[in-house]
């Protein structure tokens, strides 16, 4: 995958994983743009999960990663964004399976579900693993809603 400025948002729930994947992120040498939310006082992630979806629409950065409590509010959320692709990962597999066959440009982690050692492992495979194309490719063009 060839990484841009990983753009990064959470809510209050994936508020303590989130730092975790900055660090992540610092280490590896990743710059990024984080959208917030910057605590874990309550608030509604699609506020933070549309500015996301902004930022991959834009170009201005690519990938994402999007942590919420179950992951599901932000992955919906982010969807309904015409370019996002955004994929639920809670175990390596999913990982790899949602840029390999999906070419997600959004990996949305469970942040009340993983712990730590599940989300570097999960974003090791999500950074290293490319989009296969081929059959995947026709079925990826066909996702866009077309009026």
């Amino acid at each position: 995958m060839d990484v841009k400025t990983v753009g990064v948002a959470c809510d209050h729930a994936g508020y303590p994983l989130k730092q975790f994947v900055i660090d992540y992120l610092e280490k590896k040498g990743y710059s990024y743009k984080d959208y917030g939310t910057y605590s874990d006082s309550s608030v509604d992630y699609p506020d933070f999960a549309h500015e996301l979806a902004k930022g991959i629409e834009s170009g201005e950065v690519y990938p994402g990663i999007a942590i919420c409590g179950s992951g599901e509010g932000m992955a919906i959320c982010l969807n309904k964004h015409q370019a996002v692709r955004a994929g639920l990962a809670w175990c390596i597999e999913i990982a790899g399976l949602i840029r390999q066959h999906n070419d997600a440009n959004v990996l949305v982690l469970p942040g009340r579900f993983i712990d730590n050692k599940t989300a570097e492992a999960i974003m090791n495979k999500f950074f290293a693993t490319t989009f296969e194309g081929g059959r995947h490719e026709r079925r990826v063009k066909k996702i866009p809603v077309q009026d």
